[in-house]
């Protein structure tokens, strides 16, 4: 599908700046809805070149409030015609360990990451759903699949959307709206940025390549939209890898001094080719 009206959560967030242009390139219809009014200020500009009038509203939403969602639903749906497709892309992370995470990190983990993606999600069915028609997206993470050292809230919050994404597709999919769940591997946008000072997070840089956001954001646009899967790993072969340890988390376990070897290198590489030095 092509042409279609989407609202992406997380709009002026490190994926949502390169996947809004990508998505108005396709020619859909966009709404992009961010907490951060600066951000969708620039996210505006980005895609009004020269100041001429595209397919783009913007509109400040916090995830965490369901009556902000209906709102901006209700608006996007007045200012663009129906929504058809939904992309919670929106997500915050700190890096802790188990023992360190403090109680407003606990919170904002699972009101950003988890309970947004839920909020999202049911505001977006609840006027798709009597149409017969439409598709949501959430971005979840490769430590939904398998455990990552020191982003121990995080990676619970994943977890819970994976597991509310495979339960609403089970709920949903008989009134023809589809539910698609994306986990990337690390990739370069401020939230990676944040990592790169904590070394108990050095498992997040393991991987031979760092993605890029256009990556990710190419993967939502040319393979999720039009195919609808269920679920999407960002390598391939990273998904594999952590679906093995999910499957056998004492092979994870033991494996994991070799996995925080090469992340320790791969970190200390990101420092060095970041491109604004990473630190926040």
């Amino acid at each position: 599908m092509t042409g279609g009206h989407v609202l992406v959560a997380g709009a002026a967030g490190g994926l949502g700046r390169v996947l809004v242009p990508r998505l108005l390139a396709k020619g859909y219809t966009v709404t992009g809805a961010d907490v951060a009014a600066a951000g969708l200020a620039e996210l505006a500009e980005l895609a009004r070149p020269g100041g001429r009038a595209s397919a783009l509203d913007v509109a400040q939403l916090d995830v965490r409030r369901p009556e902000q969602w209906a709102a901006v639903i209700a608006a996007a749906e007045r200012a663009r015609g129906p929504l058809d497709v939904l992309i919670n892309g929106a997500a915050m992370l700190r890096p802790a360990r188990a023992h360190e995470v403090r109680d407003d990190d606990v919170e904002l983990h699972f009101d950003v990451n988890a309970k947004g993606v839920l909020y999202g999600t049911r505001e977006a069915a609840r006027v798709m759903v009597p149409r017969g028609r439409g598709h949501i997206v959430n971005v979840a993470s490769l430590a939904a699949l398998a455990p990552v050292p020191g982003l121990a809230a995080y990676a619970a919050s994943k977890h819970a959307v994976r597991a509310y994404t495979l339960t609403a597709t089970i709920e949903l999919a008989p009134t023809g709206v589809a539910d698609s769940v994306v986990f990337p591997d690390a990739f370069a946008t401020p939230m990676l940025d944040l990592q790169q000072d904590y070394p108990e997070a050095a498992v997040t840089f393991s991987s031979t390549k760092i993605l890029s956001a256009d990556e990710v954001a190419a993967a939502i646009v040319d393979r999720v939209l039009p195919r609808r899967p269920l679920e999407l790993w960002l390598p391939p072969s990273r998904g594999l890898l952590a679906r093995l340890v999910d499957a056998a988390p004492g092979l994870g376990r033991r494996a994991l001094p070799l996995f925080e070897r090469l992340g320790r290198r791969g970190q200390q590489a990101y420092v060095k080719t970041a491109p604004t030095g990473g630190r926040r």
